[in-house]
């Protein structure tokens, strides 16, 4: 599962020494998988590589086409998918992403991994099951060939996994829903929009996400800064709140959009939490024009509204119509019901006094918001700002500020969990990252005892991610800006790194069920077993540590979460 392939451009079986095995022992609970991955290659030819039935010949003509069959007696679903390579940062083919398409074109000396997934339900028996994965060959009208043949056995345990929606591990994935209407051309917040969103979001379900992204101003992230790079990419994130000033004067605010989205959240389990953006902690360059338009408030909220008189749209300027939007939609969460989900981000605040003077705005305006900060300055934690509920602090200092983050946690009753962005280097979700650091993130948040993780990158993709993933490769490591691709169809194609930190969560869950069931013990011994830090302190760069000298890189030492020894 946690093989990753990267093409090179000389040693083309690179790694093969570590795939050559015939037969897999698999486990899995019920509502959980069990994947794997088999590799098709030659040093002869060029191949044609098929997950499909149907009829197929090459466009270019004659060539030897493989096609993949699963057989298995388990009561599952199977999955199969080729893998795709996305070009990394220093030009390199890496495998991540899991295609839609049925067959691949592979040239000679290049391999073609492809994923195996069986999806056990909760009505899945428990019990061992055989399975076996095909390769049949043929050219042209030639009869099908059996040229090879691998095995598995699965063990479907008798323990459950919560369903995804029941998950306890906080995961937050920020959506950053223009940016998905923009690849696939639709207006934003149209009928299609949303059904595209209504895609999206189940596959962020299927991770157990608990917050839901609402922007409701005007680029409060300052388009990511795109201004700085010589190709930039629309990053751009706009308003789901149409404003409208009327002739007579009066504003009105349109929540249709605002609401149908929280729906759709809720139609997927997405409901612990709405995050809100663009009330606070604006990222402001002067410069650039990415200033504040209400002079006298000391945060750059940007409200555009038609004026119906004027014809025109303008941006809301005086401090008391900004007032007014603020408390119309907080009395719209109080009258909808959703005041106590409500969380107003600040994302990494880098000034305490004006970050404080905003905070203070914003709890006279409208006293019901309850209040998140991504933190990226140790000092904000020892500040122990009044007003933040939930602190999520990047890993850094989350680490190095363990024992004041601790005692925050007994004095407020938010939630914490930790972040890792473009940086630190390790361990993270970069698409050169090691495979297995995207299952240890979960396992981190057990460890260092908080409750969940946080990412901004779900799809903050630049203009042609399948193309070109790289974007700001000096700042933003290639994958640092999602876990998924725009599919074809409308809907996303997942990643290998997606379903590494899937599998992590779902580790995480199993923890808590030994813990339930007694066993804690034997979670610390795990935990024990793979970390090898004896302080959170050296996670963080300033330690030198390596990060073989911080977690296990074996992935039977993960597995033996499930042995029970």
């Amino acid at each position: 599962m946690f093989y990753k392939y990267v093409w090179s451009a000389n040693w083309w079986n690179q790694g093969r020494e570590d795939t050559q095995v015939k037969h897999l022992e698999l486990a899995c609970c019920t509502n959980d998988s069990a994947a794997f991955q088999a590799l098709v290659s030659s040093d002869q030819e060029d191949l044609l590589v098929t997950r499909s039935e149907d009829a197929l010949l090459w466009k270019g003509g004659p060539i030897q086409i493989v096609r993949i069959k699963v057989e298995t007696d388990a009561p599952c679903q199977v999955d199969i998918r080729l893998i795709g390579l996305i070009e990394g940062d220093s030009r390199v083919m890496i495998s991540d992403v899991l295609l839609d398409e049925p067959f691949q074109y592979v040239r000679k000396r290049q391999i073609q991994p492809i994923w195996v997934e069986l999806h056990a339900d909760e009505s899945a028996a428990a019990g061992q099951y055989e399975g076996k994965i095909k390769f049949y060959t043929h050219t042209m009208f030639e009869d099908e060939v059996l040229a090879s043949e691998l095995t598995f056995c699965l063990t479907i345990r008798e323990q459950a996994l919560p369903k995804p929606q029941d998950y306890s591990f906080y995961l937050d994935l920020w959506q950053h829903n223009c940016n998905i209407a923009r690849k696939y051309d639709v207006s934003y917040w149209s009928d299609e929009h949303f059904m595209i969103l209504d895609s999206f979001l189940h596959s962020l379900a299927q991770l157990g996400q608990k917050a839901l992204t609402l922007v409701v101003s005007e680029e409060p992230w300052s388009g990511q800064r795109s201004f700085i790079d010589a190709e930039p990419s629309d990053l751009n994130e706009y308003s789901i709140i149409p404003v409208v000033r009327k002739k007579d004067g009066h504003f009105d605010y349109d929540f249709s959009r605002l609401d149908r989205y929280v729906e759709l959240g809720e139609k997927h389990g997405i409901d612990r939490e709405l995050e809100v953006f663009g009330l606070i902690n604006i990222w402001q360059h002067d410069d650039e024009g990415y200033g504040k338009v209400v002079e006298d408030y000391p945060d750059a909220i940007r409200v555009r509204y038609f004026d119906e008189a004027a014809g025109t749209y303008q941006y809301i300027r005086q401090i008391g119509d900004l007032q007014a939007y603020i408390v119309a939609l907080e009395q719209h969460f109080i009258a909808k019901g959703w005041i106590d989900r409500v969380r107003v981000v600040a994302d990494e605040p880098a000034d305490i006094a004006l970050f404080e003077e905003s905070l203070a705005c914003l709890r006279d305006m409208a006293p019901s918001l309850k209040y998140k900060a991504a933190i990226n300055h140790t000092e904000f934690i020892r500040k122990n700002i009044e007003g933040i509920l939930d602190y999520v602090p990047v890993l850094d200092c989350a680490a190095e500020e363990f024992e004041q983050l601790a005692q925050l946690r007994e004095d407020a009753k938010g939630t914490f969990a930790y972040y890792v962005c473009c940086s630190p280097e390790k361990p993270n979700t970069f698409l050169g990252s090691p495979s297995i650091e995207s299952r240890v993130i979960p396992w981190l948040v057990e460890k260092l005892k908080l409750d969940g993780f946080l990412r901004w990158n779900y799809t903050v993709w630049p203009d042609k991610p399948l193309e070109n993933l790289s974007y700001r490769p000096l700042i933003w490591k290639a994958g640092d800006t999602n876990f998924v691709y725009p599919g074809k169809s409308g809907k996303p194609l997942l990643s290998l790194r997606y379903k590494w930190l899937q599998r992590g969560i779902r580790d995480y869950e199993y923890m808590q069920l030994l813990k339930r069931n007694g066993k804690e013990a034997f979670v610390e011994e795990m935990l024990q077993h793979v970390f090898r830090f004896e302080h959170p302190r050296e996670l963080a760069p300033s330690s030198g540590k390596k990060a073989e000298q911080l977690y296990s890189f074996k992935v039977d030492d993960y597995e033996r979460l499930y042995k029970g020894k």
